[in-house]
């Protein structure tokens, strides 16, 4: 197993989940945009419309991206324990992170299963039924709660207990760690981190981090246009055709706080996108916190602005954070000739095929 292989089970997981997280997001900001800040605490249509995309947020993303990791790795056989996994891997507080070893977990079991398991042909139909859900998912799931899962867990606690220990210093510095930590991995396990964090904030009427973590989640689409924009003006080419069609995603996905629309710009080009975004999230934040801007709701991007205190100060910190990001961006990433734009940063121009395309970290 190498870093190409990861990389690829991964993006394919990835693929699975991005659809859920923008129906779901979509959903819950209806919800919030007609039913304002207190939806959750109302009835009829509106509350159902937020509920619907809040339950699928909150209990779908984690067994979704286990079980297509695990689905990529072992076929089919690998869906119903990667969605049990992904399942316990909430439940125990694993998040994220927990989900996708946990994925990895069960895809190569369930293929060991598959090349040990020898059952005469008249039963080899109780395989992919019977017997490899049942022995995969007893399996797996009692190794992540007993032994996986409880290092991860036990990460993702200490993350949220650094967290609260900055709270008592410097503003800017407790907005600008927060904020690194949501604009470093694109809703991945550091990000959810900071999210329960600052939802739980938001819970006792400390509304201050929710909308440094909210401008976070925002600056990453947003940066990645501006380094377009940037090379348009400059005539600098940076992003491949492939990079280009998920551009397109970002302005809406970027205006609704869904911010898993970058992750497949940033395994193209790792260390750039991370950086550049960080830079540009963690000051954002620092600003957002040294301005006193709070957000009394946790998730609608754009559209709850105006329910901010300082929403002013909200859309300077925006705006200057994802023009910070995508000039970092710019500067660093490279320039791309016209075959590397047509096919990919890594392919030799005589190949011109895209099923050559290798593209590495």
């Amino acid at each position: 197993m190498n870093v190409k292989t990861i990389k690829r089970h991964v993006m394919t997981g990835i693929s699975f989940m991005v659809p859920v997280v923008v129906g779901a997001g979509l959903c819950q900001a209806l919800g919030v945009i007609l039913g304002g800040p207190d939806v959750a605490n109302s009835t009829g249509l509106i509350y159902y419309i937020y509920k619907t995309g809040n339950l699928a947020m909150s209990t779908m993303i984690i067994p979704v991206i286990c079980a297509a990791i695990a689905y990529s790795i072992a076929d089919k056989p690998g869906i119903a324990p990667g969605l049990v996994v992904g399942l316990i891997s909430a439940e125990i507080k694993a998040g994220f992170l927990g989900g996708v070893v946990g994925a990895f977990l069960v895809g190569y079991f369930v293929n060991w299963m598959k090349k040990s398991i020898k059952l005469p042909e008249s039963m080899k139909g109780l395989m992919p039924i019977l017997i490899i859900p049942f022995v995969s998912s007893l399996v797996c799931g009692f190794l992540m709660f007993t032994v996986l899962g409880k290092p991860i867990a036990f990460i993702m606690e200490a993350l949220t207990g650094f967290l609260t220990s900055l709270s008592t210093g410097s503003k800017f510095l407790y907005g600008f760690c927060m904020s690194a930590g949501s604009a470093f991995d694109f809703g991945g396990p550091v990000n959810k981190t900071v999210s329960l964090y600052t939802t739980a904030m938001l819970a006792d009427g400390i509304y201050e981090p929710k909308a440094c973590h909210m401008v976070a989640c925002m600056i990453p689409p947003m940066g990645v246009l501006v380094a377009w924009i940037l090379s348009k003006v400059f005539k600098k080419p940076i992003y491949t055709n492939d990079e280009k069609e998920n551009l397109k995603a970002c302005f809406p996905m970027g205006v609704c706080m869904i911010t898993e629309c970058v992750i497949p710009l940033a395994m193209n080009d790792l260390w750039r996108v991370v950086l550049s975004s960080v830079l540009g999230g963690s000051i954002a934040g620092g600003l957002c916190m040294m301005w006193g801007v709070a957000s009394p709701v946790a998730h609608g991007g754009w559209f709850v602005i105006p329910t901010f205190t300082n929403a002013g100060g909200f859309v300077a910190a925006l705006a200057l954070g994802s023009v910070v990001m995508g000039v970092s961006l710019f500067l660093l990433k490279r320039r791309l000739s016209a075959e590397q734009v047509e096919y990919g940063i890594d392919v030799p121009v005589e190949q011109g095929e895209a099923a050559d395309i290798n593209i590495t970290f």
